[in-house]
């Protein structure tokens, strides 16, 4: 059986766009369960937010979203349908797969700012297709445009780690070049830091526009939330390529 997707496109239903009829007594149907006889129904094609009930916000209250989750994983459990009909069954572990997919997504930050930009029609430049195709038709790994801040640190970076192999490969060690690269590490790490401090800020930006904003300036916040996490993910290769290197030297 094929796993069920949320899809983020135009086709997404949201909440109140459409009602429909229970399968089994024809009553209006709630998203997950009938409100009238209680039985599953089939999962229709929703984003993850609405999934939970949620508006298309990044400021989600992990609390209540855990005890949706826990609540929901209890009633749409395979194992209480058991003894149901073979379609309920299927649904049940559609919403159930569903409903796992949705929550690790929206429980983690970054994977909702992430998640919420894709609905938007945006992608980070390590996830873009075409970038993905390229990759795939020369047999490369896909790279990401170094951020224009970081181009002379990234170049020195680079350099010292070449030299940092060379002398691997003659059986030297130099403890100052180690320490120095150690320093540009959490030089990187604080810089990671920041950025996710940054981002955090147009969270809030783009929850009251969400209400009520221009197109115009979601738009700008969505572009820089865009930029923040590209720069983050360099910097996030960044600091595992040097953990990497000074941990191979030694």
């Amino acid at each position: 059986m094929a796993k069920p997707e949320l899809k983020s496109s135009s086709s997404l239903i949201m909440p109140g766009d459409a009602t429909t009829a229970c399968w089994s007594c024809g009553d209006m149907r709630a998203s997950h369960f009938c409100s009238a006889c209680g039985k599953v129904q089939p999962p229709v094609p929703v984003d993850y937010f609405s999934f939970f009930g949620f508006p298309r916000k990044l400021n989600v209250d992990t609390g209540l979203l855990e005890r949706e989750f826990y609540e929901l994983s209890r009633k749409l459990h395979p194992d209480l349908y058991a003894r149901a009909e073979s379609r309920e069954q299927e649904w049940s572990m559609e919403q159930s797969s569903l409903l796992n997919d949705a929550y690790r997504t929206l429980k983690d930050p970054i994977k909702r700012t992430e998640y919420l930009l894709r609905l938007e029609g945006v992608e980070l430049e390590e996830q873009s297709k075409a970038a993905t195709e390229k990759a795939r038709a020369t047999g490369e790994v896909k790279k990401q445009v170094v951020p224009p801040d970081l181009l002379e640190e990234v170049f020195e970076l680079n350099m010292q780690l070449e030299e940092l192999r060379m002398q691997k490969k003659a059986g030297e060690n130099d403890p100052m070049l180690i320490q120095e690269i150690g320093k540009q590490k959490m030089s990187l790490e604080a810089k990671y830091e920041a950025l996710l401090n940054e981002l955090r800020g147009y969270w809030d930006q783009w929850d009251k526009l969400v209400d009520s904003g221009a197109e115009e300036d979601r738009r700008k916040v969505r572009d820089k939330m865009l930029d923040l996490l590209n720069r983050r993910n360099y910097v996030r290769n960044l600091v595992r390529d040097v953990t990497e290197a000074l941990e191979s030297s030694t």
